[in-house]
C-alpha cells in the first residue's frame, strides 16, 4: 500500500523555505514549512534524522506522494510524540493508519521506545479515530508546546 522514505535534505531546505520541490507529491501531501524548518533545527542541534526528518508517505503502486509523518524528536523517558498528515485527495483510504502503523513499527524496532505519543486537535476526529482503531489510548487535554489545546493519546510500545 505505502512506504515511508524519509525527505532527503534538498527538499526539506526548500519546503522550509517555502519554495517547490520537483516531489511527485499530491496537493497538500508535504509538511508544511514550519516542520521543515523545525526538523533542520534539530538536525543542526544533533537530532538523528530518524527521530526529526518526516517521513513522505508514498503509494507503493504509483510513486506519487500522499502525506507525510514523522517523529518530533529524540526519545525522552521512553517516549516520542508522532506526527502525521494525508493529502485531501488520499484521505479516507487508510493511508493514515497505514503510516502510523510503520511509525509504530519503527519505534518498536529501535528499543528506545516504551510510549508513543499523539497529540491531536479536539475537533479532528478523524485523527482521532486512526489513533483509537491503532489502540491508542485518550488520556486527556494537554497544551503542547505551541500553546494549543489537544487531547493526549498513548500507545504502550512492545519491543
Amino acid at each position: 500500500m505505502i512506504a515511508l522514505i524519509p525527505m532527503d535534505l534538498p527538499n526539506l531546505r526548500r519546503l522550509a523555505a517555502s519554495e517547490p520541490t520537483e516531489l511527485p507529491a499530491a496537493e497538500g501531501a508535504l509538511p508544511p514549512a514550519h516542520v521543515a524548518a523545525r526538523a533542520l533545527s534539530q538536525l543542526e542541534a544533533g537530532v538523528p534524522a530518524e527521530w526529526c526528518v518526516p517521513f513522505l508517505v508514498v503509494a507503493n503502486e504509483s510513486g506519487q506522494i500522499l502525506g507525510g509523518c514523522r517523529f518530533k524528536g529524540t526519545p525522552v523517558d521512553g517516549r516520542v510524540e508522532i506526527g502525521y498528515g494525508v493529502a485531501k485527495a488520499a484521505r479516507r483510504r487508510g493511508i493514515a493508519t497505514a503510516a502510523v502503523t510503520q511509525l509504530l513499527r519503527l519505534a518498536a524496532s529501535s528499543g528506545m521506545v516504551r510510549h508513543l505519543d499523539a497529540h491531536i486537535l479536539p475537533d479532528n476526529i478523524a485523527s482521532s479515530a486512526v489513533v483509537s482503531r491503532l489502540g491508542f489510548t485518550r488520556m486527556g487535554i494537554v497544551v503542547d508546546p505551541d500553546g494549543e489545546r489537544v487531547v493526549h493519546w498513548t500507545y504502550p510500545v512492545s519491543t
